[in-house]
């Protein structure tokens, strides 16, 4: 499974990256203006940090709109995908982006219907929102086992991208179902490190080790 960021926090892309957990990023409008940077500059720096996929999002509601801005946006990096959202306007644009060879992911996606166009579509990735879905009281990882059923099903080549991750617990099912990419917030992403009996363990290591009166260096 690849793991993406979703976030415009460079310090935190930077801390993932140089650790090697970082395959990509997401970002949309709300995490930029969260960052209170530039769209232009967050988005180039955060590219020459990933060498994989750093999802930037589109935001007219028109195919010509999505379009221009998605060739725009393409123009940051090699590594830019555009991202449009689930409408048919959405799909016509992410056609003719795919077209041109540029990479898609088409977001919002809440049914396995509309994963199902998407990938008609040619969309390099399927952003189900997994969270948004729990929150109505909807199964968003029932929604990820269809899609992943309708995929293999046709030999569908679009990734399966989890989003609108909450908890490391999701990140563990999509894992499970056979979700290609999981982009999570940074701090879920780093909570996967941690156990109690870890701790426990480290601990009872260090205390052992003092008591011995060595030094390694």
């Amino acid at each position: 499974m690849k793991f993406f960021a979703d976030t415009a926090d460079i310090d935190a892309i930077r801390d993932l990256s140089e650790a090697g957990l970082l395959d990509g990023v997401t970002t949309n409008p709300s995490l930029i203006m969260k960052s209170g940077r530039d769209i232009w500059e967050v988005t180039k720096e955060i590219c020459d940090i990933v060498d994989g996929p750093v999802s930037a999002e589109t935001v007219s509601l028109d195919v010509d709109g999505m379009v221009a801005e998605g060739r725009k946006l393409a123009k940051i990096a090699d590594n830019i995908a555009v991202k449009v959202p689930l409408t048919l306007n959405g799909l016509k644009a992410c056609k003719l982006l795919r077209g041109e060879g540029h990479m898609v992911n088409v977001t919002l996606c809440f049914s396995a219907n509309q994963a199902l166009l998407a990938a008609k579509a040619g969309a390099t990735f399927i952003s189900p929102f997994i969270g948004r879905l729990d929150d109505i009281n909807m199964d968003g990882m029932e929604l990820i086992q269809d899609i992943r059923t309708i995929y293999d099903n046709y030999g569908f080549e679009t990734q399966i991208l989890a989003a609108s991750v909450r908890s490391v617990n999701h990140i563990t099912e999509a894992a499970r179902i056979g979700a290609d990419v999981v982009t999570a917030p940074p701090a879920v992403l780093q909570k996967m490190a941690d156990h109690p009996l870890t701790d426990k363990g480290l601990d009872a290591f260090l205390a052992d080790w003092k008591k011995t009166g060595q030094s390694i260096l």
